[in-house]
């Protein structure tokens, strides 16, 4: 089998801990110019965004020189270029490392704020910020939480040794607990361990449970009741979309703000940060897989309707 031939490095610096874009000019254009293919190509950027864009040189090839809107169309060419990023809400709530070494760092992740770019959140992400902050650009996830998630995130620091780490959570040799506020029902039987196939599909919002062989399994557990609450004890032995979510939902105590779960709520003005989901990644346990390093982190959040915190309560 042919080997791919690795895209050269980027000659642009990340800009507030976010990469570059590349773009590699297919095989089989009818462009006559780079100029032409890229307005095709991101046609969605708006009229004369991307012509601006070559006129101010910010448009560069694997030299990190500019290239002009007329330089012939020669397939398999890369070039790169910072997008003109929309202002994002702060989200306003530190992102504390929880335990930092030469190989990887485990940031205790608020509420409200996404694990790695994606849509419209890229500055705003665990990611940009903890590169930014710790000065580490090579800084990548080795897996995610929910931007509604609060918890721990696991990151590596050499991109050489990321698969490795991934692999940890593929092969399900990661030990992950997890908290969460939900009602209390005291016909519920609980502890017991839930078993389902969900199906995410693209361009929903929310993920279902259908008939077939089960993808997800949790155990849950009653760890704490106050009054009509509960604070439950979620052991995931899978790592389907919203799995947790959906297997409290499913047996009648959905996670105290849920947006999707019993059902799809209107979406919340940007900057309310008043309902966090009640949802937290509470422990991390593994080996290392450089070090041989046993590792346990726990996390240092609370959640807030436990607590009974006043932003809580408010209207």
């Amino acid at each position: 089998m042919r080997r791919r031939t690795p895209p050269p490095p980027a000659p642009l610096p990340q800009r507030d801990g976010v990469d570059p874009v590349r773009v590699r000019l297919p095989a089989g254009g009818e462009w006559a110019t780079v100029g032409e293919h890229l307005v095709a190509r991101l046609s969605g950027a708006g009229p004369g965004v991307i012509e601006a864009m070559f006129a101010a040189g910010r448009i560069v090839g694997a030299d990190g020189r500019a290239v002009p809107a007329d330089a012939p169309y020669r397939p398999g060419m890369f070039v790169w270029f910072h997008r003109e990023l929309p202002p994002e809400v702060p989200v306003p709530f530190p992102l504390p490392v929880v335990y930092r070494d030469e190989h990887i760092v485990v940031a205790d992740k608020p509420h409200f704020l996404a694990t790695t770019p994606r849509g419209s959140h890229v500055t705003q992400t665990a990611l940009a910020r903890l590169r930014h902050d710790l000065g580490i650009p090579t800084l990548s996830a080795a897996h995610r939480l929910d931007r509604l998630t609060a918890g721990l995130v696991l990151f590596t620091v050499r991109p050489e040794e990321r698969g490795a780490y991934q692999t940890l959570f593929g092969e399900r040799r990661v030990s992950k607990e997890y908290e969460a506020v939900a009602p209390y029902d005291a016909a519920l039987a609980l502890p017991r361990t839930v078993r389902s196939r969900i199906l995410k599909e693209r361009g929903v919002q929310a993920a279902r449970e259908v008939e077939g062989e089960p993808n997800a399994e949790t155990r849950v557990e009653l760890a704490e009741r106050q009054g009509g609450l509960g604070r439950y004890r979620l052991l995931p032995r899978t790592g389907q979309t919203h799995q947790l979510r959906v297997h409290l939902n499913s047996l009648g105590v959905p996670i105290l703000g849920d947006p999707l779960y019993p059902e799809v709520l209107p979406p919340v003005p940007a900057g309310d940060f008043r309902r966090p989901l009640q949802l937290l990644a509470r422990g991390l346990e593994f080996t290392d897989p450089v070090t041989g390093a046993e590792h346990s982190f726990t996390s240092g959040r609370t959640l807030l309707a436990w607590s009974c915190h006043p932003r809580w309560a408010a209207d």
